[in-house]
């Protein structure tokens, strides 16, 4: 560990490559750094891997943008893009050229096949062997291809004291002379992220454990510069229920998947994130505020996490419990929107928001809260699922028509005061009030459940209750 480097404000920096969508684990990465960085008063950077251009496209940079803002992580001053440093990382190169910590190798891809093919043949890792790592002669022809490769030590180990791995050893015998610059004179990935996070500035490097390895190669580059070494951190990565690395067989993946179908809040899947390898004791809840004043790296796992759905889904029910009617509303416009197949007036938004506190002890995301809501839109005459048409058999239209004299009788139409009428229809017809109350809720909303049933009678009014109630009962003139 570099007392150099922890000697410095802390600087961490997420480094996504925008081939795809936001992943989960990433933003879980993205989640940890910003985390860090604040809570040491620090800085948080963003910067766009996109040297692969063949991969790259700009959809993919938008929505890592935008998955970034909606968890509600912002980053210090603008995004970088790795691709705009090009230069510079071709400057180290040849300055490790000059400093003898590099060297052109003009092999050909038919001598590399050949040293591969003959570590094959002897059951041994492939290694790439150079004769020009210590030779002084010159190129084979004036303009012969060559890459720019590092002059790896051979004897001896690299040792890196990981925050969250612990010690973790590799001999150098096993860290191979690797690019620096290819032939076309463009930077690798392994050049480019040191040089990048060198002038950046950062200072902790944390990120998923399957860069471990690389992380032995680009302490190469580092040393033979002779700078700082970053703190590293390498988390295990997120898996599915079964054990196995996550991906798309898991179901989704990317962070819109997760807003956009299945209805999650930022914050709950930034909670669930939190918690997923990492721990403040019992503490299942946690506040955004309450995570930056305890996050650290010393209580991150050292095994993979296992992301189960259910679990994130009960999180997001509390934090739907816990939010503003009026931003729920919102949220769940669009969805009812589409549902409906018309837009949303502002006046049903606002009975929208009047009507979420009854639906939100029973939605776990936004699409259950938009279908509790949709029959506060619909018409007469009211389409009814299978539960409910069962409730509507039977005596069901006989008691229905009782419920719709007593309430058309009513002075005022509060929960209330339909409350005692629906309650004098019960004791009258020597029935339990659920025998009533069953089918009502039916004929209301076409659906066995919905908020409680006094409540849906004064969100629906006194003209829409009766005439959904007419529309169900034996006799449908009264």
């Amino acid at each position: 560990m570099s007392a150099t480097t922890e000697s410095r404000p802390v600087i961490t920096r997420f480094a996504p490559s925008p081939t795809g969508f936001l992943h989960i684990g990433g933003a879980r990465t993205a989640l940890f750094n910003w985390l860090f960085a604040r809570h040491h008063g620090g800085k948080f950077l963003l910067r766009i891997e996109d040297t692969d251009q063949a991969r790259s496209t700009q959809a993919a940079i938008d929505a890592i943008l935008d998955g970034m803002k909606w968890l509600g992580l912002d980053w210090h001053g603008h995004e970088y893009y790795q691709s705009q440093f090009a230069a510079r990382h071709a400057e180290v190169a040849q300055e490790l050229l000059a400093r003898g910590q590099a060297y052109r190798c003009y092999m050909t891809q038919e001598e590399l096949a050949d040293q591969r093919a003959k570590a094959q043949a002897e059951r041994r890792p492939f290694k790439v062997n150079s004769v020009w790592r210590d030779c002084s002669a010159d190129a084979p022809t004036p303009d012969a291809p060559f890459v720019i490769r590092l002059k790896a030590p051979r004897e001896g180990e690299t040792v890196i004291e990981d925050r969250v791995q612990g010690r973790v050893a590799v001999q150098n015998s096993e860290i191979d002379d690797f690019i620096l610059l290819r032939s076309d004179g463009t930077p690798t990935y392994m050049l480019a992220v040191v040089v990048d996070d060198h002038d950046m500035g950062v200072t902790h490097v944390i990120r998923g454990d399957d860069h471990l390895n690389n992380a032995f190669r680009q302490l190469g580059i580092i040393r033979a510069m002779g700078w700082p070494e970053p703190i590293y951190a390498h988390v295990p990565l997120i898996h599915g229920q079964d054990g196995a690395k996550m991906s798309k067989r898991h179901g989704a993946t990317g962070v819109e998947s997760y807003r956009d179908e299945l209805g999650m809040l930022p914050e709950a899947l930034s909670n669930y994130l939190l918690r997923l390898g990492w721990g403040h004791g019992d503490e299942e809840i946690i506040s955004r505020e309450d995570a930056i004043k305890w996050f650290d790296l010393d209580h991150v796992g050292r095994s993979p996490s296992r992301f189960d759905l259910k679990k994130l889904e009960n999180l997001n029910g509390h934090y739907i419990r816990e939010a503003a009617n009026g931003r729920l509303a919102g949220l769940a416009a669009p969805r009812l929107a589409e549902a409906l197949g018309r837009e949303v007036s502002d006046d049903e938004l606002a009975l929208l928001a009047e009507a979420m506190e009854g639906l939100k002890p029973r939605a776990k995301n936004l699409n259950e809260l938009a279908d509790g809501a949709a029959f506060l839109f619909k018409t007469v005459p009211l389409d009814v699922d299978e539960r409910a048409a069962a409730l509507l058999e039977g005596q069901a239209p006989d008691l229905l028509a009782l419920v719709h004299a007593a309430l058309a009788a009513l002075p005022d139409w509060t929960a209330e005061a339909t409350e005692r009428a629906v309650r004098g229809v019960s004791e009258a017809a020597g029935v339990k009030l659920g025998q009533v109350a069953q089918p009502l809720r039916a004929a209301l909303t076409g659906r066995a459940t919905s908020p409680g049933i006094f409540d849906v009678l004064v969100l629906l009014g006194r003209d829409e209750s009766l005439a959904r109630i007419a529309d169900k009962m034996t006799n449908k003139e009264q």
